[in-house]
């Protein structure tokens, strides 16, 4: 029996596997983006949030627990140079996976996986959500429906309601 056994091993040995994880890690931090199947992008957000979450301390004990990883100077100094200080107020979540559809030879799923903080079109997409209305009724409310209407008074004299063009006359 499986009990508790939820890691994907995505068909290979642990070596090769391990190897996998951190070049793909490698990349993502390099180009903010890979492309890749869905069973590899989630097992890569497991491994690589708690690496992104260690770069928010630049100390040298977290350095090499990073490059423990790793395996490559330049992607550390680029982590905690660069992509440390933009997701630094990000309490987690710093991975977003957007499926693209189907593989054409093996129709294996593929998708985006990408750093949140580095997507300049969903940061923008954010401001404007925050504008949008709650209500999905078309009816118009009661200060804009009497906003349109003119102003009707009765005049004492005549009886007859006078609107504010009739006044200017």
């Amino acid at each position: 029996m499986r009990h508790n056994k939820k890691f994907n091993h995505l068909g290979r040995k642990s070596a090769h596997r391990k190897a996998m994880l951190a070049n793909m890690a490698s990349s993502l931090i390099k180009h903010k983006r890979i492309f890749t199947t869905v069973a590899k992008a989630k097992a890569l957000r497991k491994y690589v949030e708690p690496i992104l979450t260690r770069s928010k301390t630049d100390t040298t004990h977290s350095r090499r627990q990073v490059f423990k990883h790793l395996q490559n100077k330049y992607i550390v100094t680029e982590l905690f140079n660069g992509v440390a200080q933009k997701i630094a107020d990000r309490p987690g979540g710093y991975t977003r996976i957007i499926k693209t559809g189907y593989r054409l030879g093996d129709n294996a799923a593929m998708c985006f996986i990408e750093l949140v903080d580095y997507n300049e079109n969903m940061l923008k997409d954010t401001t404007a959500k925050k504008v949008t209305r709650t209500r999905r009724s078309r009816k118009k409310s009661t200060n804009e429906a009497v906003a349109e209407q003119p102003q009707q008074t009765v005049d004492a004299s005549s009886e007859a309601p006078v609107t504010e063009e009739n006044k200017a006359e």
